[in-house]
């Protein structure tokens, strides 16, 4: 009686190919959960960072009477928000009082940059003398274009 040949156990190419299939699903699956988490997190901290701000305008509308004025409301300008900065975290030496802290990382060409790394928007309204319609908007077009209004962040 002749037996068969034995054959040494091993995956098939086909099974392999299944197998690298089933991890590249399960792959790009934990990936889009990812990006939708940081991008989840930084609309979130753009919330909080416009919170923030706008107690420091509080603060300083307290001290000086009034906002400070804005300089360029268009927030695909990069220094759009930089008469606000100035404001707000003053660079002379201790003259002026400091309302908020921006961090050196989040600052460029003098304007603070939200977490999509687009200048915050800042409008001042400025109503009749003494009659208290004197307001801001603040806002993020978090990370997409200007026009889309509808997925903006802002303090309005």
């Amino acid at each position: 009686m002749q037996h068969p040949p034995s054959r040494a156990s091993a995956f098939t190419l086909v099974e392999l190919l299944v197998v690298i299939a089933i991890i590249g699903i399960l792959a790009s699956m934990v990936l889009a959960a990812a990006g939708f988490a940081q991008k989840k997190g930084a609309r979130s901290r753009a919330e909080a960072e416009i919170a923030a701000i706008g107690a420091a305008l509080e603060s300083y509308k307290v001290d000086n009477g009034d906002y400070p004025l804005n300089t360029n409301v268009n927030s695909n300008n990069p220094t759009a928000n930089a008469n606000l900065v100035a404001a707000l975290m003053p660079t002379n030496g201790g003259g002026g009082k400091f309302y908020f802290e921006f961090k050196t990382k989040s600052l460029a060409n003098g304007s603070y940059l939200d977490p999509f790394g687009y200048p915050y928007g800042y409008n001042y309204t400025n109503g009749s003398a003494n009659n208290g319609t004197n307001n801001y908007d603040l806002w993020s077009t978090a990370g997409g274009p200007t026009t889309a209004s509808t997925a903006w962040i802002k303090n309005w």
